[in-house]
């Protein structure tokens, strides 16, 4: 069966489509591909267009469309263009296959993978998310089996010009993916290095969530944050005003969630989540030190600049739709409880996916599609590394390694948030590490001690984009 299924995967992509774009006009040469020039040889591949070819020092760089079924079950039954980019260093080197599991970067961008082992890097855009999504949208085509189907058959066709060794990366949502693609598609990926990947087996147990929140920083830290939260309720009525206001003035709506009270509650419950998830304990000097005597302006501040008044309006939902989708019919969402907010000033508690997303698209839980993850990566990872933050609410429920492993890793970076990476490791932890994604990428460092990236830090290339997600949001 498993033969069958990669035979009938490969053909889909020989078949490709008859809707793609005409090819570019030929570049010249280039020494790293042999005698074709590397454009030309992506340009080859059936379903695959070009958007852009943009200029970067010591790369190509090309913004792509790649031609996917809607449903890898059933081919026939129509295609839809998905954005993917190549970072082209050389063909000799290996190739980093990323995703954030959101909107795919049309800048030139490197992971941490990529740097460590100066190779390729190919990005992909999650499907459904615009201009990535099938029209008419049949929903029910949005799981995690057809998006790492997605991936495999990019690998499938990529995997002739760049023959070396390949790794899969993603931060958050985006190692969530990367992990779901290992999990379906085991023999593609020679490692895996999943950042800050949530793992929410049981959706409806989330004490985790409250324990993390009852010693997370520190007293006076979390003393701070709660009482902002709890006087931001408190004041609802002349916030809600203020909140009225911003909306009619940038043209919010609220449909989708309902009602401005309850977006405005939304926001606020997001506060102290949010804080751990971008911030660091030294941050904690920029919090009101007074809630109660904090001006409505500063209550008002300082949860905008966390949690964003503009999260849960209609325009600012509507970009994240399939990913709400997904966590109401597959990832599951967490909820927490906030004892030190009295009852009577919390109306709706932590709002379902549900809510944020159209009436008029259908969703159904699938409870058994993160238990069957996490069994498989308990018992069978291989050549996986995950990495936390000590201070990232989302590691509260993560990705966990058994006897029946193999040389997979869980590391946490300590003091880091949802930013967390290889190289706020340990010492220790950090050069083994790298030592193995650089073995797993067929690049073994002479010792461990001595394992540290190949290339260069890029201020350009290597910095994450200063651009962040609302709260609740992986």
């Amino acid at each position: 069966m498993r033969k069958a299924l990669r035979w009938l995967l490969a053909l889909t992509v020989l078949i490709g489509t008859l809707s793609t774009a005409g090819a570019a006009t030929a570049a010249e040469p280039d020494a790293t591909a042999g005698s074709t020039d590397i454009k030309d040889q992506l340009l080859s591949i059936p379903g695959m267009s070009l958007i852009q070819e943009k200029p970067y020092p010591g790369y190509r760089y090309f913004v792509l469309n790649y031609t996917q079924p809607v449903d890898h079950r059933n081919p026939a039954a129509g295609t839809f263009q998905q954005r993917i980019t190549v970072l082209h260093k050389d063909v000799s080197r290996p190739t980093v296959f990323y995703t954030s599991g959101y909107n795919v970067s049309t800048n030139p961008s490197r992971r941490e993978p990529t740097q460590i082992v100066d190779g390729n890097q190919v990005s992909l855009e999650y499907r459904f998310f615009t201009p990535s999504r099938p029209a008419p949208a049949d929903w029910s085509k949005l799981d995690i089996w057809q998006a790492a189907s997605d991936q495999h058959r990019v690998f499938t066709a990529l995997k002739p010009i760049y023959s070396k060794n390949w790794l899969a990366t993603g931060g958050s949502k985006g190692g969530m993916t990367a992990t779901y693609y290992e999990r379906f598609y085991p023999r593609d990926m020679d490692g895996v290095v999943a950042y800050v990947a949530p793992n929410d087996v049981v959706n409806r147990e989330d004490s985790a969530y409250d324990r993390f929140f009852a010693t997370v920083g520190t007293k006076e830290c979390r003393d701070r944050l709660n009482a902002v939260q709890r006087e931001a309720l408190v004041r609802r009525e002349p916030l809600e005003k203020k909140y009225a206001a911003y909306a009619a003035d940038n043209g919010y709506t609220f449909t989708t969630i309902g009602s401005l009270d309850r977006a405005y509650e939304a926001v606020v419950l997001d506060y102290v989540w949010g804080f751990w998830q971008y911030s660091l304990l030294s941050d904690c000097d920029t919090i009101p030190a007074n809630a109660a005597t904090a001006s409505d302006d500063e209550i008002w501040n300082s949860v905008d600049e966390i949690s964003g008044f503009s999260a849960y309006t209609d325009q600012g939902l509507e970009t994240y739709t399939p990913y709400y989708y997904q966590a109401g019919t597959q990832l599951g969402a967490p909820t927490i409880h906030f004892p030190h907010i009295e009852k009577q000033y919390i109306r709706y508690g932590y709002q379902p996916p549900r809510n944020f997303v159209p009436r008029d698209i259908s969703m159904k839980f699938q409870p058994w599609a993160m238990r069957d993850v996490d069994t498989w990566v308990r018992h069978n990872a291989r050549h996986m590394l995950f990495v936390y933050g000590q201070n990232d609410p989302w590691g509260a429920e993560r990705f966990r390694v058994d006897k029946g492993a193999k040389d997979a890793y869980v590391f946490t970076a300590p003091g880091l948030n949802h930013g967390a990476n290889v190289a706020g490791l340990v010492p220790d932890q950090k050069a083994l590490a790298t030592a193995r994604i650089l073995e797993w990428a067929g690049l073994p460092a002479a010792t461990t001690a001595q394992a540290k990236p190949l290339a260069r830090f890029d201020a350009r290339l290597d910095v994450r984009d200063t651009e962040r997600e609302p709260a609740l949001r992986p």
